[in-house]
């Protein structure tokens, strides 16, 4: 028989069971314990961040340059506007939604560290370069070798790349659950796990309907453009959806997508150009599972967080994760640094975001697939003829 082997979301949801049962009942030198590989998976995570932003997004900005043209550019536009607004829209509905059945404060500072756990051992692992520095050089690099067709220099980063994805799937992906539950343990030892419990059910629900509405909405603008029915086009789409949904991976759905975009009437050449591309430009879906959770941990935090920062924070998002799905949590992974640098978020406020993201990680790229049909759709009305020729 296949030996079994339980996916990321099956080992999140045994890694969070673990930290309330041991919450309970561990004696303050295991919860010591715990917290000091807490410390250093977070010192790991650090350090990390900007070499995935750096091996994944300066090749993904280099491979732009292969047959570019109005097509291309029109995707990419598309995808990143879908993205962004994804984004905001998250903002407006979760920040409107949240004071009617959250109530501020409950994971406050203060609250947080009634009761201290100090780690055994605190070992510092700085970062080559932060966050927006790995952008920057990123966008400069990739733009370079596209000017200046620099081939070496693209395998060597092509390379790099590959060995910071092996290290996310072998290493970071594997000890994420530990950290999790690290994380709720320690939470439980504080006595307010029953906060994170009972709010976390509500954030996730409130992140499942914010992702559908949105696919309406865009189905809706498609739909017009298109001259489509939008709930018929969306019906069809509706394998994509459910299968990346149980397989939380956008990238390994295209053939799905794929299936059900010709459904829709969107010719071959269309979308076997869009599909496969969107599959790692469009993150609709995992902006708002992110959006929702980190509006949601700074309002329980009682922590005031101002448009214009978080705006910066979308628009550096919706670039920092263009090459995320070739990773498994790539979109989170990438995200982690800005969470700190630009929120201002704690290590704990950012573990407790990748807990409430991952908890239920299906619903990202399964609204990130249906939107990509919704992008086919605007690009086979805009470029279906000149295609066809």
């Amino acid at each position: 028989m296949k030996k079994f082997k339980p996916g990321l979301f099956l080992k999140v949801v045994i890694a969070i069971a673990c930290g309330v049962l041991l919450g309970f009942v561990a004696p303050d030198w295991m919860v010591r314990l715990l917290k000091t590989f807490n410390v250093l998976f977070a010192q790991l995570l650090k350090f990390i961040v900007p070499l995935l932003v750096l091996g994944l997004v300066t090749p993904a900005i280099a491979n732009v340059g292969r047959g570019a043209g109005k097509m291309l550019l029109a995707v990419m536009l598309i995808s990143y506007a879908s993205t962004i607004c994804a984004g905001f829209f998250a903002h407006v509905t979760s920040s409107s939604l949240f004071p009617l059945y959250l109530e501020p404060g409950e994971l406050s500072a203060d609250t947080i560290k009634a009761k201290e756990f100090l780690p055994y051992l605190e070992l510092k692992i700085p970062p080559l370069c932060d966050i927006l520095t790995a952008l920057v050089l990123s966008f400069m690099i990739g733009i370079g070798i596209i000017a200046t067709g620099a081939g070496a220099l693209k395998k060597a980063f092509d390379e790099f790349g590959n060995i910071v994805k092996i290290t996310i799937e072998k290493v970071i992906i594997p000890l994420l659950p530990f950290y999790i539950l690290s994380m709720i343990c320690e939470m439980g030892a504080k006595g307010v796990i029953s906060v994170i419990m009972v709010s976390g059910f509500k954030i996730i629900l409130t992140g499942v309907v914010l992702s559908i509405l949105y696919l309406v909405i865009q189905y809706c603008i498609a739909g017009a453009i298109a001259g489509k029915n939008p709930f018929k086009c969306l019906w069809n789409m509706l394998p994509a959806y459910l299968t990346a949904f149980s397989i939380c991976s956008s990238s390994a759905v295209i053939p799905v997508t794929a299936r059900c975009a010709r459904k829709n009437g969107i010719s071959d050449d269309i979308v076997d150009f869009t599909i496969p591309l969107c599959s790692t430009v469009h993150m609709c879906g995992s902006t708002i599972k992110l959006a929702a959770s980190s509006i949601a941990v700074a309002y329980l935090s009682g922590m005031e967080l101002p448009f214009g920062v978080y705006a910066s924070f979308v628009l550096m998002q919706g670039v920092a994760a263009v090459a995320a799905p070739g990773v498994m949590g790539g979109v989170l992974m990438a995200s982690v640094g800005l969470l700190e640098t630009i929120i201002g978020f704690s290590p704990e406020q950012t573990a407790l975001v990748m807990t409430l993201y991952l908890a239920l990680d299906g619903y990202g790229p399964a609204c990130n697939v249906t939107g990509d049909g919704a992008i086919a759709l605007v690009i086979n009305r805009i470029f279906g003829k000149s295609a066809e020729e």
